[in-house]
């Protein structure tokens, strides 16, 4: 088993605050909307949102490693612009994976914009091996849906306000 931690920062030209608004409170609405192609639906299993909330994510047959992930809000702090879930079923999990959580954070720039940093912990399951192309590949994923929502709220600046 190894543990193991990922890390990036994106620089935007968007508010701290509605990129919190989209894609933290209504990602579940605005994920399937912006990635038809990715996400068939965002589900509320339990909960409304806030902490304790489980929702699942049922990805299209266009992502081939796994068909849906069940994800649990551990922390949702409004004030700061953190937010923390785990992975608690689907994904990766099982598969080369025994546990992973994120970290997402929305900071202001006094010039305009923010910085959105985020964290990802996991650990492999016993004698599995993390896939560097694989994991590389996961991250340059990640940070092209994040610019194709950027552009979105940047054209469509009422929004998320």
């Amino acid at each position: 088993m190894v543990a193991g931690t990922a890390t990036t920062e994106d620089l935007s030209e968007v508010e701290a605050r509605r990129l919190w608004n989209a894609m933290v409170k209504d990602g579940q609405k605005l994920f399937p909307k912006i990635f038809p192609e990715f996400f068939s639906s965002v589900t509320f299993l339990q909960g409304d949102g806030g902490v304790g909330t489980i929702k699942q994510l049922n990805f299209t047959p266009a992502n081939k490693d796994f068909s849906y992930a069940k994800e649990r809000v551990d922390e949702m702090d409004e004030e700061k612009m953190v937010f923390k879930y785990t992975t608690i079923e689907g994904g990766l999990l099982g598969k080369t994976l025994s546990a992973l959580n994120f970290e997402i954070k929305f900071v202001p720039m006094e010039e305009g914009g923010c910085v959105v940093s985020w964290i990802c912990n996991y650990h492999t399951l016993p004698g599995a091996q993390l896939d560097e192309g694989k994991a590389q590949e996961m991250k340059e994923q990640s940070n092209a849906m994040f610019k194709k929502i950027e552009q979105y709220l940047l054209s469509n600046p009422s929004l998320y306000c």
